[in-house]
């Protein structure tokens, strides 16, 4: 490795595409963004996926700079150990053997991982948990989920799908959740279940859609209904993060997504719903994510970084 070295990064989402060269350091030395327009069917998502990755690599070429791995994040269930994409809803993959692909394309080490599990990667070694040792990144946004990193590693499962702290089942009798089963954590606090149960409550209609952060600022201005809603979401989310505490133990539990910009209004009560909920078990650190909407590249860079046995990004950042 040179002092000229790079990673290309890029973190895939159903719309769009956030990407990067990154540095060993952590320093971020170029940014695009990019559509993915995941309607034109998986394989067209891979041709943009790989277009852009080489189109990246090609730059920091004529920039002087040397790529020397790729690492991309990806939605839904990701096969690590194989860098397959197994499923995804938001962009229609299914077996994709999106890392293979990319090692064929650029010629270059590459990693694949879940988006939610190099976020957290990153949160855990570069941001709000860095220095905690063991974290639990928690992202809520259209659904819940979460990743749960120990010295700096985050856990893959057996079958690419560990952290699916969203479907934790927290209300028996709750709606129905997208999973198909009533009462999971994502169908009672996540941004998107906010939103609709305010207006089911409300008897608002869907062409008046009502948004997680406008509910919890009705909230804060002293709206009854929307304060109920709030407080019904802070609960069932304080148990869904109780059970999390319970099997992992962590010191810190990073929330990001969207409704973690909800601030003091969702952190305060949420840490006090929580504090009700310790017994024995010795209650974590509860904060915002630190990186914003940049964790999902850093992560896909610490993830290829660890694929060509480099580990000084979180070192030196």
């Amino acid at each position: 490795m040179t002092d000229d070295s790079v990673v290309v990064a890029l973190d895939v989402g159903g719309t769009g595409m956030k990407c990067a060269l990154v540095r060993p350091d952590g320093v971020v030395v170029r940014t695009e963004r990019h559509p993915t327009d995941a309607a034109r069917g998986p394989a067209a998502v891979v041709g943009t996926i790989l277009d852009v990755a080489g189109g990246l690599a090609d730059k920091a070429r004529a920039d002087g700079l040397t790529p020397i791995a790729v690492g991309i994040a990806v939605p839904g269930v990701v096969d690590e150990a194989r860098g397959v994409a197994v499923w995804s809803a938001n962009v229609g993959f299914r077996d994709v053997p999106l890392r293979d692909l990319t090692v064929t394309r650029l010629g270059l080490p590459t990693a694949l991982g879940h988006d939610v599990r190099v976020g957290g990667l990153a949160e855990a070694r570069l941001g709000a948990g860095r220095g905690t040792g063991h974290v639990l990144f928690v992202a809520i946004g259209t659904g819940i989920a979460a990743a749960h990193v120990v010295d700096g590693m985050a856990a893959v499962g057996a079958h690419g799908a560990a952290g699916e702290i969203g479907h934790i089942l927290v209300r028996p009798d709750g709606p129905r959740c997208g999973c198909g089963r009533p009462g999971c954590l994502e169908a009672m606090a996540s941004a998107a279940a906010i939103g609709r149960r305010y207006a089911e409550l409300a008897g608002e209609t869907a062409d008046v859609p009502v948004t997680a952060a406008e509910v919890a600022e009705r909230a804060a201005a002293g709206e009854p209904l929307a304060g109920q809603v709030w407080q019904e979401a802070i609960e069932a989310l304080a148990d869904g993060l109780a059970s999390g505490q319970a099997l992992f133990d962590v010191a810190t539990i990073v929330l990001g997504g969207g409704l973690a910009q909800a601030g003091d209004r969702l952190l305060k009560p949420l840490r006090a719903a929580l504090h009700e909920r310790m017994t024995f078990h010795r209650e974590p650190q509860l904060v915002a994510a630190a990186l914003g909407d940049e964790a999902g590249c850093l992560g896909a860079a610490l993830l290829a970084l660890d694929t060509v046995g480099v580990r000084d990004l979180q070192e030196k950042r």
